[in-house]
């Protein structure tokens, strides 16, 4: 009598597909939940974004703020995760034949995010701590892709007539555990990342200023709706950073130390700088980013201690130039010695529109610099100020074909008409803002379909350091699609160019227009 062995089939193209997701999943769940547990340590996704961030070209990041604007982060995310899905997907594609090559495949994947984690500048922690998500991240995924396959593979003959062609029940099991796996390592993600500087902010209550904020002059916001409210609220200030993960940095435990070309080195807590004088002031700022009639400009109240104050009490030497600004993720910025120490409103502030920073604007505690980019100023989640020399170091972005040196440029935009809004003929009224930090904006004026220049109304002066709000009403209005053009003149009797400059090195310039339809 002869026994017939069953031929062992390969799995379906989709099961091993699915297992290489199920096992990536798994994997970045559990790491991601691990960093979240861990203070001031990035997930290996995150590291992984973070290393393409600082290695793109200058022209790349330009693209996408341009492109995708604040949501140029979660696309970025967005791009590690499909690639690393689909890389995982491939794998466990092959994994049905050759699963030795899968696992080296998923392997190198993971050495790939355990170096991004090794070298990732954002980490607050020790290396050592940084490291333990990504090593999870590979130790999860290795052993699920190692279980999923293992079920998949055809060991008797009699699996061979399965109706699903798995070979084992098993397999559905191991899915399901391992779904369940990846489900609990993301809620552990949400309920806990940025615990510990969310619960300190929550319990902090903002002493008075002993210099508080003058009143906001009446007439300061122009009456034409849809123009920006003058003080920009929190939640519509611009962010534009290179954080893929906010700092997660409790006001506990915090410290700012200011040396370097110092007589005395200071260390600062979050209460020392608590029970300073403490200064209110309005301050508009703006991102070298943003084009000509762009939205990476916000008018806030600041409060906090004056740098000027602080550089004092530490004692600046003789030969200095610079200040060196360091954040709690490694971010680094330049700034001129005179921009912190002179008349100007720069401080170090731990307050923003009455509330304590938020965490995204650099919670517990940022510069602030009137009249400079951001990029050379505005440092969040600020840790370390050294007084210094512009020809001993470099800034995060003066390395990446930015100049020292970027005052900002004087500039004005439309906020209404937005493009190709329709007005009824009786009812054309234009506004917008002006800024020149530091200098003030003397006249806004307007051009319609390129005709003549005539003068907008301006909203009341609040300070030099703040934007100035403008409308125009357009009595002579006639049917039809039109184009309104818009140019500041400055205190100093500079009036805007119409000539275009790009974002590098050192901010835009040109004229702001929008078309717009009379009915």
């Amino acid at each position: 009598m002869t026994t017939t062995t069953a031929t062992p089939q390969t799995a379906p193209w989709w099961a091993g597909a699915l297992a290489g997701f199920l096992s990536a999943a798994a994997g970045v769940a559990v790491g991601t939940g691990a960093a979240a547990l861990l203070q001031g340590v990035p997930s290996p996704i995150e590291s992984v974004g973070n290393r393409a961030i600082d290695y793109a070209p200058p022209f790349l990041k330009e693209f996408a703020v341009k492109q995708f604007g604040t949501a140029d982060k979660p696309i970025l995310i967005g791009g590690v995760v499909a690639t690393l899905a689909l890389l995982a997907v491939v794998a466990g594609i092959i994994g049905r034949t050759r699963p030795r090559i899968a696992i080296a495949v998923v392997g190198l994947i993971g050495f790939v995010a355990v170096l991004c984690s090794a070298i990732d500048r954002t980490t607050t922690a020790s290396r050592i701590l940084t490291l333990i998500p990504s090593i999870l991240t590979v130790v999860v995924s290795l052993g699920a892709l190692v279980l999923l396959l293992a079920n998949l593979r055809e060991r008797e003959a009699a699996a061979a007539a399965h109706p699903l062609g798995l070979g084992r029940r098993g397999f559905l099991k191991a899915s399901l555990g391992v779904t369940a796996l990846a489900l609990i390592g993301g809620t552990v993600a949400n309920l806990y990342g940025n615990a510990a500087a969310a619960a300190s902010r929550a319990g902090i209550r903002l002493p008075k200023a002993a210099t508080p904020a003058p009143a906001i002059p009446a007439g300061a916001q122009v009456d034409v709706s849809g123009v920006s409210r003058y003080v920009t609220p929190n939640r519509d200030f611009y962010r534009v950073d290179t954080a893929l993960r906010i700092p997660d940095v409790p006001a506990e435990g915090w410290n700012l130390r200011i040396h370097g070309m110092v007589d005395t080195e200071l260390n600062l807590t979050y209460r020392d700088l608590m029970q300073m004088p403490l200064e209110e002031h309005r301050v508009t700022l703006t991102c070298v980013s943003n084009e000509v009639g762009g939205p990476y400009v916000g008018n806030a109240l600041w409060l906090g201690v004056r740098t000027a104050t602080l550089l004092e009490m530490a004692g600046v030497q003789s030969g200095a130039d610079a200040i060196k600004s360091t954040s709690a993720d490694r971010w680094t910025a330049g700034s001129p010695l005179e921009t912190v120490t002179d008349d100007r409103n720069s401080m170090v502030a731990i307050g923003m529109n009455g509330e304590p920073l938020p965490l995204a604007h650099g919670f517990p505690a940022r510069l602030v610099i009137p009249g400079l980019y951001g990029f050379v100023s505005a440092t969040k989640w600020l840790t370390d100020i050294e007084v210094t020399r512009f020809s001993d170091f470099k800034g995060y972005w003066t390395t990446r074909d930015y100049t020292a040196l970027a005052p900002i440029k004087f500039s004005s935009r439309i906020d209404v008409p937005k493009s190709f809004q329709a007005f009824p003929q009786d009812k054309v009224r234009f506004g917008g803002v002006a800024w020149a930090q530091t200098i003030g904006i003397e006249k806004v004026e307007v051009s319609i379909d390129k005709g003549d220049w005539v003068d907008a109304e301006l909203g009341a002066e609040d300070t030099q350091e703040t934007w100035r709000q403008w409308s125009y009403q357009w009595d002579d209005a006639t049917p039809g699609t039109h184009q309104v053009t818009i140019r500041a003149t400055n205190r100093d009797g500079e009036t805007q160019t119409s000539d275009r400059a790009s974002i590098r090195p050192n901010g835009t310039t040109g004229w702001h227009s929008v078309q717009f339809r009379v009915e």
